[in-house]
């Protein structure tokens, strides 16, 4: 810096400009200042504003406000490092008459919306900037996914939004006591964690009877850490949750704890039960066909088993007993469908029971088809099984071939009618099958209706057509013949068939119409298809002809091996009976069967 002595225009003092007091344009630099200011100001010089000048004299006289404002002009001020400082002086200085009135209501909502603005930041600056991605993943982020959270504020009130965190901390307080209870039980740390994870509705009731306990006298000093664990304590939860692992062992799901919040949720009044009452339970189910080892999936599949009395439970083993079960028959239909046992009430089960008699069936056959199929008893009547008579009805199905039906196949009544079974219904009219013999070939055939559309009958359709030359026109007649095609494979079966035929010279227009004629041809063994060459080793002229000859000259028939295989005697004894029964059945108008060993079927098949 150069002292003052010397004729310098001005002085620099910290980055400010300050006006030389020797400098005789020192009031064309400042036209409206010739006062200096106090000498405080002056030897503090880095505090002090960017206009600060001192006289050679370095006497300073403090200026009164009015004089101050008539002095600077704020508009030819430099806006310099300490402008802002500037500012807030001449604002000091400024008269009361001039300031801004106070608006109390004002600054509320300018404090207001400061708040509001500081919370959204606030929540902004948690959220998180990386879309978590585990080891290896191939992931892009996306724009969407960098965006700020909304404004939660506009959907739930700040009050309910406390409300729900107090909650939450409550509900996480909760689960750590009941892990700490349960591994106080002598349960593992990862079972522990498996079991509460699977129990959030009992979690919840832990925080409101431990809120609920505040009001008593006896808990209203403790703490809520205190309250709930007391709670835990009388709910009996642990011990019973070990009694159910003891008895699920064998089960490794539930092993592991991942149903075992199922069963405690849905088994009602379970906590109140005596462990030895649930011994008793389990004793009695063993005793009745169901193993121990299946104890665990049949409590996890059906809770409300362990919430039975030994009364109801013993009244509801002795029903299905009486139908004529054994324990093997009772054990392996608890097993396949735990509910059948303790998820429906008496009178569903007797009302369902009796319809199933409206068929034809007799007690003992409702006893075989329940254990064949127990989720029949979980079908309702008036949803599924009415809509489905009315609708079999219609097709002219009747009674006996209802019965027919549900004995082959009962689980037809318990698919859906709307997307299972009307739409093969239509499927089997569309390829040509009238609809007064569409009964037939359900009543004929029953699993067609639980197979697959797409996977299974389409495919077997459209091989036929294909693959073994049958026409648009034959391709109804042949399901509506033989509808057990259907339910042939086609890769090991009905091509092998196929290929036995085309490699015999046979067209495939030519078998086309044979399969038209005798479905049936594509369901035989390759065994059976196969020349038999033992009858050519009989003699042409002393047996074939002559026994062939005999045949039809009475006008009769017989298989191959009835024909050639057996002795001139027993031919014609064979023969005798065969013109007996002709005569008697021409004489009183009566067809008698003959016996499988003598029929006089005409299709040459032989064994």
């Amino acid at each position: 810096m150069l002292c003052p002595s010397h004729h310098q225009p001005a002085t620099f003092l910290h980055g400010s400009l300050r006006p030389n007091p020797n400098n005789p344009n020192l009031g064309s630099f400042f036209p409206s200042l010739s006062l200096p200011f106090p000498p405080l100001l002056s030897r503090k010089p880095l505090l002090s504003s960017s206009f600060l000048a001192f006289d050679s004299g370095n006497q300073s006289i403090d200026p009164s406000p009015e004089e101050f404002e008539s002095q600077i002009d704020p508009s030819r001020l430099s806006r310099r490092q300490n402008a802002r400082s500037s500012s807030l002086l001449l604002r000091h200085f400024q008269p009361q008459h001039e300031k801004t009135q106070y608006d109390p209501v004002v600054d509320d909502e300018e404090q207001e919306e400061e708040l509001q603005r500081k919370r959204i930041v606030d929540e902004v600056s948690l959220a998180t900037r990386r879309v978590p991605r585990f080891p290896g993943s191939i992931d892009f982020p996306q724009a969407e996914q960098l965006d700020p959270p909304a404004d939660l504020r506009r959907v739930v009130g700040s009050d309910d939004r406390v409300l729900k965190r107090a909650l939450e901390v409550r509900r996480g307080v909760a689960a750590e006591i009941l892990k700490e209870a349960l591994q106080a039980g002598r349960l593992s740390i990862r079972y522990s964690a498996n079991l509460v994870s699977k129990l959030p509705d009992f979690v919840d009731r832990v925080v409101i009877e431990a809120a609920a306990m505040k009001g008593v006298s006896e808990f209203s000093h403790l703490s809520f850490n205190a309250r709930a664990k007391s709670y835990i304590q009388s709910s009996g939860a642990v011990p019973l949750v070990k009694w159910l692992k003891h008895n699920s062992m064998t089960h490794p799901q539930i092993g592991k704890g991942e149903y075992l919040g199922v069963v405690l949720v849905k088994a009602g009044p379970i906590f109140h039960r005596r462990l030895d009452t649930l011994d008793e339970i389990v004793n009695y189910l063993e005793t009745n066909g169901v193993r121990r080892d299946w104890l665990g999936f049949v409590v996890t599949r059906c809770p409300q088993v362990l919430a039975l009395s030994m009364e109801e439970l013993e009244c509801r083993v002795k029903f299905y007993l009486d139908m004529g079960m054994n324990e093997n028959d009772f054990g392996t239909m608890v097993f396949d469908y735990p509910r059948v046992l303790g998820f429906y009430s008496m009178e569903d089960m007797n009302s369902k029971v009796q319809y199933l008699k409206e068929f034809g069936l007799s007690t003992e056959d409702v006893g075989r088809l329940l254990a064949f199929k127990p989720q029949l008893m979980g079908c309702s009547i008036e949803e599924r099984w009415k809509p489905l008579v009315k609708y079999l009805y219609y097709l002219g199905v009747r009674r006996d071939g209802m019965r027919r039906m549900l004995m082959i196949k009962p689980m037809i009544f318990c698919v859906d009618l709307e997307t299972t079974i009307a739409p093969k219904v239509r499927f089997l009219q569309d390829i040509g099958i009238k609809s007064e013999a569409i009964g037939g070939v359900l009543v004929k055939f029953p699993p067609i209706l639980t197979y697959s559309l797409y996977k299974k009958i389409r495919p077997v359709v459209i091989f036929l057509m294909t693959k073994a030359g049958v026409t648009q026109k034959d391709i109804g007649k042949v399901i509506a013949l033989d509808p057990q095609l259907v339910g042939c494979h086609i890769i090991q079966k009905l091509e092998i068939n196929v290929k036995y035929f085309l490699s015999l010279g046979v067209r495939l227009q030519l078998l086309g119409e044979m399969i038209a004629d005798f479905p049936m041809l594509l369901r035989y063994n390759l065994d059976v298809l196969r020349p038999k060459y033992r009858f050519f080793s009989y003699s042409l002229d002393g047996r074939i002809v002559p026994r062939h000859k005999i045949l039809v000259e009475n006008r009769i028939n017989f298989k191959l091996r009835y024909m050639l295989a057996v002795s001139d005697e027993e031919f014609n004894q064979r023969v005798q009976v065969a013109i007996e029964k002709r005569k008697r059945f021409e004489s009183a108008g009566t067809y008698v069967e003959l016996p499988d060993s003598e029929s006089t079927d005409m299709t040459p098949v032989a064994s």
